[in-house]
């Protein structure tokens, strides 16, 4: 079997009916990492030893008849954002580099326990702060299909490993896109979860040690099949550790299995954030594909708030919980805000909009989250008419590396150059609503760059999203490899 190509639901059928085992795929695994990765540098620490061990150990159970679980002797790697056994744990900064937590946080815990081995930990931003990968502990990340251009963030490093196949599967994690904009960029698959679902202590950030949940971030797999999402969401799906004496999770099955029998609004393209043709006209294939089959689509269904009020109430509710990621961006950006007069709104750039926007006041913050449940009645109400809402990831295919300020970048649409800001607006409304959004590989743009489609759900029903991605996999494929990387 070709690694780089196969599915983890293939490799799992094999190791359980005994025509491969985990030694062999962890060594598979490693010897292409140790071959591809210089061009990629998306893994970042290795514990080879500890993965052998594992993987021999899994082999052991597997002869005794002692499965651990799901997933047992499947290799894997996390991003490095994930507090993670004796093994590095950076969140690609400075500040951590010798950070090397005594237990693995409590998701990376469930993977072990269905029988994942963890081989090691892939790049991402510092503190997973951009939508590029990349900082002065590791370097920078390379997309697969163009090394001169950025794989996303923040879980960059997890969706080019993927996409050249140097796992089986990986977990990331999202507030404004970072496994979304990935996966997008990376042509591989990708699921935010409902906000909530997925245990989320032992992330980096915040600091190592925090308790308190962040609100809109979520933990949540990435991977190559549309079901290996689904066999993944199986194992980290569950109560936080100290509500399980009373809670437990059973999310719903899917509305529907077959394309034919979904019910599609389609939201392709808005004037607050355009989208570039060549992705756009990507997308719009996968959404004719679905028609084609059978799908009841609507193209000019809205949930009755239009993308700019969904920009500006998600800004003011993701804005304080990046600025409280490190008291030393927190500190700065206040100093910031306090230098700069009170500014007319309507005036106000969106960069400047959300640096104020992370030092606003609690019942600021209050009279944003009002507006959200507001909002989230009425996604309810529309997803009592329609099953799923495809949306745009991002305005932009994978764009070449940009390491000036932020304040300085920009992306281009159709010749035109955007506030790189605008990488978040799309990501918005799965975020504010803490709705799931899987995100399936759509086919390639005119320059021969991969472009994924966001596919939306109600709350609680991710199995939803990820059968409509398997249902339009069915229709015009799902993933494919990039072409040979230069090595």
């Amino acid at each position: 079997m070709d690694l780089a190509v196969a599915t983890a639901t293939e490799l799992v059928g094999m190791l359980r009916g005994g025509s491969l085992s985990s030694v062999d795929v962890v060594n598979a695994y490693l010897e292409r990492i140790e071959r591809m990765n210089p061009a990629l540098n998306a893994v970042v620490t290795l514990d080879v030893e500890g993965a052998r061990r594992d993987a021999a150990r899994a082999d052991a159970a597997h002869a005794a008849g002692a499965l651990a679980g799901p997933l047992h002797g499947l290799p894997m790697t996390l991003k490095d954002s994930f507090e993670t056994a004796g093994m590095l744990s950076t969140s690609g900064s400075r500040e951590l580099e010798s950070h090397v937590p005594e237990r693995d946080g409590p998701t990376v815990g469930l993977l072990r326990a269905a029988g994942a081995v963890i081989m090691g930990k892939t790049n991402l931003p510092e503190y997973a702060g951009d939508w590029q990968t990349f900082n002065d502990l590791w370097g920078t990340t390379n997309n697969p299909w163009d090394l001169s251009r950025t794989p996303g963030g923040s879980s960059g490093g997890a969706a080019a490993a993927l996409a050249a196949g140097m796992c089986a599967a990986e977990l990331g994690s999202d507030v404004a896109g970072s496994i979304r904009v990935p996966a997008h960029f990376c042509g591989v698959y990708g699921h935010k979860p409902s906000w909530g679902i997925v245990p989320g202590r032992g992330h980096e950030p915040g600091p190592p040690g925090k308790l308190a949940k962040v609100d809109i971030g979520v933990l949540g797999p990435l991977a190559r099949s549309a079901g290996d999402l689904d066999l993944l969401l199986s194992v980290v799906a569950a109560p936080e550790t100290r509500d399980r004496t009373a809670w437990r999770l059973e999310l719903p099955p899917p509305r529907h299995e077959r394309a034919s029998a979904f019910r599609v609004a389609a939201w392709l393209d808005d004037d607050e954030c355009p989208v570039d043709s060549s992705v756009g006209d990507v997308l719009q294939g996968a959404v004719d594909a679905l028609a084609r089959a059978g799908a009841d689509v609507d193209d000019r269904a809205r949930p009755g708030f239009s993308l700019h009020e969904t920009r500006v109430v998600f800004e003011r509710l993701l804005a304080p919980v990046g600025a409280l990621m490190t008291p030393a961006r927190f500190t700065r950006i206040q100093a910031l805000v306090a230098a700069r007069p009170p500014a007319d709104e309507g005036s106000e750039s969106s960069v400047d909009r959300f640096r104020r926007a992370e030092v606003q006041s609690h019942w600021e913050w209050m009279e944003a989250d009002e507006a959200r449940a507001r909002m989230g009645a009425q996604l309810a109400a529309f997803f009592s008419d329609y099953d799923v809402l495809l949306f745009p990831v991002a305005p932009v295919a994978a764009f070449p590396h940009d390491r000036r300020p932020e304040r300085e970048r920009t992306i281009e649409v159709d010749g035109r150059a955007r506030d790189y800001i605008d990488l978040e607006v799309w990501m918005a409304l799965a975020g504010l609503g803490h709705l799931p959004a899987t995100v399936a590989p759509a086919g390639l743009t005119r320059d021969g760059l991969p472009a994924g489609i966001q596919i939306i759900g109600p709350y609680l029903e991710d199995r939803t999203t990820i059968a409509c991605a398997r249902a339009l996999a069915g229709l015009i494929g799902g993933f494919h490899p990039p072409p040979p990387i230069p090595i």
